[in-house]
């Protein structure tokens, strides 16, 4: 009997332990005063953004980041809200908060970061002014993305929008006034830098013009964008007050993350807190 007790003991110590070096593989731990970090960014100039910027700046404050890479806009909330993340740079306010809506996750921003724009790019034309009558504009054919679309063409006097539409179920039949007879085509947000080559206008999100090496400042327009469209560090809203949120918020902040946006990441369109301080 003894020895029996003695051996369940030593399981029950194993299984102890097990479980402890499980928890502490979640980034989100209960030790508030972490420095090894991890974050997560979608492949292209945010996952840059954190590598070549924001990383730097957190190793002087003694911190370590490791970039965790995703090819998609679901994984990272998803890792985030699971505790392999501890934040993570990639969404902008209206997708963010419609996502933790439908999918039960407490999610807030630490800071909106500058942003590359959406952008009106033409191979056949060089100025607004030459668009002719009936030319074809490739959109995105996802609702959050065509909501900008459509108030990028609005702000280039292109087309008129219905002042109540709704970003999330906008579509073309929110347009008003078309007074040269654009023919929008929807298309996959990823296609539409190569639809510069097959249409006449393409309205190209700065990310995928970016990751198709594409000149930001090329483009016939770019998009004067709200803040609710820029992206954002967001974290768990439980770790706002942590010590590592806020030393990534006060590194993104800081004159040297600027600095570095300036001459790394030209074009990017910068927030109004970063306005308002020159």
């Amino acid at each position: 009997m003894k020895k029996f007790a003695l051996i369940l003991s030593v399981i029950l110590t194993i299984g102890l332990l097990a479980g402890c070096g499980s928890s502490s593989d979640k980034a989100g731990s209960a030790n508030e005063d972490t420095k090894a970090l991890k974050v997560g960014a979608t492949a292209g100039p945010y996952s840059d953004m954190v590598t070549k910027v924001i990383k730097p700046i957190m190793e002087k404050q003694g911190y370590t980041i490791e970039v965790i890479e995703f090819g998609d806009y679901i994984q990272p909330n998803r890792a985030l809200g699971n505790g392999e993340l501890h934040a993570n740079l990639f969404q902008h306010k209206i997708y963010m908060d419609n996502f933790a809506k439908e999918n039960g996750l407490q999610l807030s921003e630490l800071v909106i970061v500058p942003t590359a724009p959406m952008g009106i790019y033409s191979n056949k034309y060089k100025s607004l002014e030459e668009i002719a009558e009936g030319s074809t504009v490739a959109v995105a054919n996802d609702p959050t993305n065509l909501a900008r679309t459509l108030g990028l063409l609005q702000d280039a006097g292109l087309i008129t929008v219905d002042s109540n539409v709704d970003p999330l179920r906008v579509s073309e039949k929110d347009v008003k006034d078309n007074p040269k007879q654009l023919v929008f085509q929807p298309i996959e947000a990823g296609q539409l830098p190569r639809a510069v080559d097959s249409v006449d206008l393409s309205l190209v999100p700065g990310n995928f013009a970016l990751a198709a090496k594409m000149d930001l400042l090329k483009a016939l327009q770019l998009e004067n964008m709200p803040d609710d469209y820029r992206n954002r560090v967001v974290v768990n809203t439980a770790d706002l007050e942590k010590p590592y949120a806020k030393a990534l918020k006060a590194a993104v902040e800081s004159p040297e993350f600027e600095k570095a946006i300036d001459e790394q990441f030209k074009g990017f369109g910068k927030p109004e807190w970063m306005l308002k301080r020159k």
